[in-house]
């Protein structure tokens, strides 16, 4: 860290920055943004994903600047500086943060990172999109949800689908009783992250990497390009495997359909032995939520039970060939029916029963485009869809799955103090620790 920001020298760089920037920034002011005044981006991460959300920015001409751009990549810098050639360049995210101009910061990183850089942006108020899940871990998820309340952001998770047609149409008739109360649902995914044992040999780190700066707050460990730039979702150390990934997009639809927050508890059902450095390709867990109200209605508990890998939902929940078309999805059980989808897709069962169907009036507005959602709060005011408050909960439950896998046990959550009940074992899950010289 000598070579690098210390941590006194950037939070004492932040203090006198984000003073400066209230005084400087319209589009920083909370509640104060100038209507239709561009909104001026830096980027902590230019490749792969973090390409694709540069992209979809940068394609906003009349309503994006692009002023900044890092990533700890020389060449994935050198690449994205061609495209936007007015931008200025780092590869430490802390530097960029003192970039005095910038009025939003996109985080694009694996997700080791997300909440340091995150959070550094917050506290210089900045307005925040993270890609998902919003953190590595449930304690980070929280800090980074109250600086969001603090300092009263425009955020949004990256979880593109959210903005799509079918899960507002899903949403709808859920909401409406097409098929009843609903206390039971099952989320599965595909995906296969994990399952793999930390590599032995010892490649030199490729002359273009800052390798320290791409491990950030975590653990030091020798690079290898199992970890980096692409496979770093198989390693408990960078992320939370297909749960933590997957989770954030079809735990999603449940979440918005159904209000839920915070379970009550979560526990694991199958899965292989548990691998100190890496996630399971495949596992079952269970969830409790616990009754709530949308409004003057009331809203039971409810059971979701999630899978991975090559698990599924057996019969008679699904049938064969529904198995076989819905590879990923989700199935609501109502006391009048189920609704089963995916991404695009929905579908009423049994069909018999729906085969007359009509669709309750659409409700939920078409997006704008879920990037776009965010850039146009920034500018003029409203919601975003995807908020830390809504997504950070998603995101929180999404993890506690992974603290109940390696503990092996029942958590007994207690949101309020972010802690299981009777269980001190499953903290150092739930808990971030940090190398020294980083710090939230």
């Amino acid at each position: 860290m000598n070579v690098h920001l210390n941590r006194r020298t950037f939070l004492r760089r932040s203090t006198q920055l984000a003073g400066g920037l209230l005084l400087t920034s319209p589009l920083l002011r909370p509640g104060r943004a100038e209507a239709n005044s561009k909104v001026n981006v830096g980027f902590v991460g230019v490749a792969n994903r973090a390409g694709e959300n540069l992209s979809e920015l940068a394609r906003l001409t009349d309503a994006v600047n692009v002023v900044a751009l890092c990533d700890v990549d020389a060449n994935f810098l050198a690449q994205a500086a061609q495209k936007h050639p007015a931008a200025r360049t780092y590869k430490d995210f802390r530097h960029l943060i003192e970039q005095r101009d910038i009025d939003a910061v996109v985080v694009s990183t694996p997700d080791h990172v997300h909440a340091v850089a995150a959070a550094a942006a917050l506290r210089t108020h900045r307005h925040v999109y993270c890609e998902k899940p919003l953190t590595r871990t449930v304690s980070e998820c929280r800090v980074v949800r109250d600086l969001t309340a603090k300092h009263k952001r425009v955020t949004q998770l990256g979880t593109q689908i959210h903005a799509g047609a079918n899960y507002r149409r899903v949403v709808e008739w859920i909401q409406a009783g097409v098929i009843g109360e609903v206390r039971e649902v099952h989320v599965w995914c595909g995906a296969a992250y994990g399952g793999k044992d930390a590599p032995k040999d010892r490649p030199p780190v490729p002359p273009h990497l800052d390798w320290d700066l791409w491990l950030g707050p975590v653990e030091y460990r020798p690079y290898h390009p199992d970890y980096a730039p692409f496979a770093w979702r198989n390693w408990w150390a960078f992320g939370g495997g297909t749960m933590a990934d997957f989770g954030c997009h079809f735990m999603d639809l449940p979440h918005w359909a159904l209000d839920l927050r915070a379970p009550e508890w979560v526990e694991p059902v199958d899965g292989p032995p548990v691998h100190p450095e890496s996630p399971p390709p495949w596992l079952i867990m269970r969830y409790r939520y616990p009754a709530r109200a949308r409004g003057a209605t009331p809203l039971p508990p409810v059971t979701l039970t999630w899978y991975h890998g090559s698990k599924q939902p057996e019969s008679p929940l699904l049938d064969d060939e529904q198995r076989q078309y819905f590879r990923s999805g989700v199935l609501f059980v109502g006391a009048k029916g189920r609704l089963l989808a995916d991404y695009t897709r929905r579908q009423l069962l049994p069909e018999d029963q729906f085969k007359d169907f009509a669709p309750p009036p659409a409700v939920i507005p078409d997006s704008i485009g879920h990037h776009k959602e965010w850039i146009e709060a920034i500018r003029n005011g409203g919601p975003t869809t995807c908020n830390f408050d809504y997504s950070g909960a998603l995101t929180e439950a999404a993890l506690l799955g992974n603290a109940a896998y390696r503990t092996g046990r029942r958590l007994d959550w207690d949101a309020a103090q972010l802690r299981a009940k009777d269980l001190p074992a499953a903290d150092r899950f739930i808990q971030h620790q940090y190398r020294p010289g980083w710090s939230l």
